[in-house]
């Protein structure tokens, strides 16, 4: 959400906010929401959200990989927040894949 702000602060500089900045910043905010909501129903012992959870985190660390090392329409800011945002996703992946979770939500 912090990113959307910042580029709608900076909206009015074509060179640092593209049409592919704003539809990138978008999906974040509305992956974040969804991921959150993920979260949420994992915690209360839902098996198809901790699935979709688990589904969810690893596309987008895979999507925030290719935005960082591929060339493209991303200006270096996005990049750099792009890389924290996977930094955090990635402990995210690594918990949710991880034996503990995975033993309390494996099919009986």
């Amino acid at each position: 959400v912090l990113t959307l702000a910042a580029i709608i602060v900076m909206r009015d500089d074509t060179s640092v906010v593209n049409d592919a900045v704003w539809v990138r910043g978008t999906i974040v905010v509305a992956s974040a929401l969804l991921t959150f909501a993920f979260a949420a129903r994992t915690a209360r012992g839902s098996r198809g959200a901790y699935r979709r959870l688990r589904i969810a985190s690893g596309v987008m660390v895979v999507a925030i990989a290719c935005i960082i090392a591929l060339p493209g329409p991303f200006p270096l800011w996005m990049k750099i927040e792009q890389g924290v945002c996977g930094l955090a996703l990635l402990g995210v992946v690594l918990l949710v894949n991880g034996p503990r979770l995975r033993a309390l939500f494996a099919a009986e």
